[in-house]
């Protein structure tokens, strides 16, 4: 009699909604074996019956042919009771007992359903909900494991006859696919107009958006993780009111385009962009301005004013394809403005009513639909850096994708910070980075991240123990936390530490040996109230010590001198022993009261806290550069010197022109210690040399291409200093000024020529968005769990170098 074998095997993964069980299927009555297979919430679970030689066929291979949206974390087998019986059978799916399982992001819509939106003969032909197991809706449509239709938004939507005929097929591509619909059966869109909106009766809903785009109308259009406001790219009408109504300041619009056709006469547009434009993921992507492309008749000047930049986006959705328009379709805008349904500083809104509510007085007509987003995603950011993505914002497509940690780390919750907020929840080796949440203070905000912490346990499993917050004494953040502490360990992590430890946990290193941490940004608390943001620390995931930091300077009146980059030239100026000549720029941008007023706030020290901010320097050196006087959003003083640098002779995405006999910064003891204290890098030769160029004439190009590659040798000088004296050799380079990637790219090619490693980030934000992730990887590694509300980490707050 002929040897049987039968077999358990369990994957573990993304492995749910993805077609991995018509996949097994597929794979088991291919070998012969007899068996079944369900979800369950620990993965796919499968028992196989054959000869033993095709048992071995099917699980040698199982997750190195798996579906194209599968990701395998593990495949575990072993062999059970044989219990005869024929053929191979797809059974319901298996609830209880922790989630261990994956849920996907959501993606893209396909080619084969595109194919099929764009087929007359189709029976989904138009339909604004096509999907199938290789796209659509995942992650923002499901509240529940296992990965099943009832446990997702469309349970409301029976299935007709044909579509359940499909679903229930394993040779069918919509095998199992949760959210399959189709015109008769599935949601419904619609467009509402007028006040009160209603429902244009006979209208076809998407024609006539495509038509009130055209003629300037400004709409709101339900996607997948949320409402974006759209208007024509072109309409320059349009797009100013656009920018009124939502309060937006000069802040960047995102476009969206119909293909890399549509924006690459714009744009400069290499082999990595055009990657990540046309993945899966389709984040937004951030593409250098074409020097003197032709762009008014297709870009309004309103919609990224100063930038150098476009962000842009393709198509993700069935409904964004129908309003660019298919082949065949009357023309109508070429380029839709696409942002975040909201007020500035608000969370995306993804209820209906509340989206007639709250975007009222933001959009002409909402284009809308029935089936409900559980979970609210913004877009994903990212930009190309030396040819590799470097993620600015890590959201749809990614979010709840788990990172692998380099340690096993307790159930834990990492608050994160306050601004572009997003927490970690953490368990041994997986790490959740939660979708975009926004800004902390807005109460929406703070209400959206209490309900996303709650969605992300429930598919996670993980109930954390221990809680792990910024140590900013007033961050929203930590004091949400800590206020659902319940008799849980709290750990503040020191800012600057986190993101150190978000590169190093990213890069999977151990923390067995110490980096050179460069943390440049614009806000984090220090240790001695002072506000950081200029460190050079030497850190490993248990502690720090501070080496090095730019030289404080007072910051007047907190947020005023964010908001108005003229108020901390003139503060660095005075630092530097340089007077306020009405020359120059910084100088002539202050109205001659609050000129007054500040000299007189800066002898007296009022409301004025010293500040190291690398982030704070780049704005004064814009100013008083002349390119930027007044913010209106996060950055954009920074972001504007950036551009600028990209202009000046000989600079390119490599660093600039050259830094000059005198741009460079002095180096000192930052107080009495020799070489126990760390060092302060003093501006003031920098600023000297500005002052003088500035006055020469030379252009703000130039200038700012010099101060970038000062910095750059900066972080090179001071990384030589710490490998001599401790025998480092590997820099992370992290904080939000390293999304400039005029400087990032300096510093590392300096850095790499100088003979070290550098740590650079790819796939978690260099800025505030990946803190939460090295806040989780302080807290696990911390010697001792303090107590509730102790703010300390033990061992971490030493200043020697």
């Amino acid at each position: 009699m002929e040897a049987v074998e039968r077999r358990r095997v369990t994957v573990r993964g993304v492995v749910q909604g993805v077609g991995f069980r018509p996949y097994v299927y597929t794979r088991a009555t291919g070998l012969g074996l007899a068996g079944h297979v369900t979800n369950t919430p620990e993965g796919v679970v499968a028992e196989v019956e054959g000869a033993p030689a095709a048992v071995s066929a099917f699980c040698e291979r199982l997750a190195a042919d798996a579906p194209p949206l599968a990701v395998v974390d593990a495949v575990d087998h072993h062999e059970v009771p044989v219990s005869g019986g024929a053929g191979f059978t797809i059974v319901s799916s298996r609830s209880g007992g922790p989630a261990r399982t994956l849920v996907s992001p959501d993606v893209a819509t396909c080619a084969d359903c595109l194919a099929e939106l764009a087929d007359p003969a189709d029976r989904r032909h138009r339909h604004p909900f096509i999907t199938c197991t290789h796209c659509g809706p995942r992650f923002t449509i499901v509240t529940g494991l296992p990965y099943d239709r009832a446990h997702t938004t469309m349970a409301r939507f029976p299935m007709c006859p044909a579509c359940a005929r499909e679903y229930a097929d394993p040779a069918d591509r919509r095998f199992h696919a949760q959210p399959v619909a189709c015109p008769d059966c599935g949601p419904r869109l619609r467009l509402l107009t007028g006040s009160p909106p209603r429902e244009k009766a006979g209208a076809d809903p998407v024609a006539e958006a495509r038509r009130m785009l055209a003629d300037g109308a400004i709409l709101a259009v339900k996607g997948l993780g949320g409402y974006h406001l759209a208007c024509d790219a072109a309409h320059a009408g349009a797009v100013a009111e656009l920018r009124r109504r939502k309060a937006r300041g000069d802040k960047p619009f995102a476009l969206m385009a119909r293909d890399p056709a549509g924006i690459e006469h714009l744009v400069d547009l290499g082999p990595a962009e055009r990657a990540l434009l046309t993945g899966p993921v389709r984040p937004i992507v951030l593409l250098r301005r074409r020097p003197g492309a032709r762009a008014a008749e297709f870009v309004a000047e309103a919609v990224a004013p100063g930038s150098p930049d476009l962000g842009v986006m393709l198509p993700y959705t069935p409904v964004h394809h129908l309003l660019l328009g298919l082949p065949g379709d009357p023309p109508g805008p070429r380029l839709l403005v696409m942002t975040s349904g909201n007020l500035s500083g608000e969370p995306i809104v993804t209820d209906d009513t509340e989206a007639l509510d709250r975007l009222a007085r933001l959009a002409d007509a909402w284009l809308t639909h029935d089936r409900p987003i559980h979970v609210p995603c913004d877009d994903s950011v990212v930009r190309v850096c030396d040819g590799e993505a470097l993620t600015l914002r890590r959201s749809r497509g990614h979010a709840p994708l788990p990172l692998t940690l380099p340690l096993s780390v307790p159930a834990t919750l990492a608050a994160g910070g306050d601004l572009k907020n997003a927490f970690c929840l953490g368990a041994d080796r997986r790490a959740w980075l939660s979708a975009h949440i926004g800004d902390m203070d807005d109460l929406a905000t703070q209400y959206a991240f209490e309900r996303a912490e709650q969605q992300l346990e429930s598919i996670t499993g993980v109930t954390p123990g221990l809680l792990a917050v910024d140590r900013h004494p007033g961050y929203r953040s930590g004091r949400l936390v800590r206020g659902r502490a319940g008799g849980r360990p709290v750990l503040g992590v020191q800012h600057h530490h986190a993101h150190i430890a978000s590169a190093m946990a990213e890069h999977g290193r151990s923390g067995t040996r110490k980096v050179i941490g460069v943390a440049f940004d614009g806000t984090g608390y220090g240790d001695d109230g002072a506000v950081w943001g200029g460190e050079v620390l030497l850190a490993d995931y248990a502690g720090y010590t501070r080496f090095a930091h730019l030289a404080y300077v007072p910051l007047p009146g907190g947020d005023a001198a964010v908001h108005r980059p003229y108020r901390m030239a003139l503060s660095h100026l005075r630092a530097a022993g340089l007077g306020w000549d009405p020359d120059l720029p910084c100088t002539a941008a202050c109205p001659p009261e609050e000129l007054r007023l500040l000299r007189r706030q800066l002898e007296r020290n009022l409301h004025c806290v010293p500040t190291s901010s690398m982030g704070r320097l780049f704005d004064a050196v814009s100013s008083l550069a002349g390119i930027c006087h007044h913010a209106g959003y996060e950055a954009q003083a920074a972001i504007e010197l950036e551009g600028a640098a990209l202009t000046a002779s000989g600079s390119g995405p490599g660093g600039g022109a050259d830094a000059g006999p005198d741009y460079a910064f002095a180096l000192r003891p930052s107080a009495p210690g020799g070489r126990e204290a760390p060092l302060a890098a003093d501006p003031a030769p920098v600023l000297a040399a500005v002052v003088r160029d500035v006055r020469a004439g030379l252009g703000p190009g130039v200038v700012a291409a010099r101060f970038h590659a000062a910095v750059a040798d900066l972080v090179g000088t001071l990384a030589v200093l710490a490998r001599e004296r401790h025998g480092l050799d590997t820099v992370a380079l992290t904080g939000g000024v390293f999304a400039n990637t005029v400087l990032s790219s300096a510093c590392a090619r300096l850095l790499r020529e100088r003979g070290f490693t550098v740590l650079r980030h790819h796939r978690v934000p260099p800025n505030d968005g990946g803190l939460a992730l090295g806040q989780l990887m302080v807290a696990a590694c911390a010697p001792q769990h303090p107590q509730q509300g102790e703010g300390h980490v033990p061992g971490g707050t030493r200043q020697s170098a």
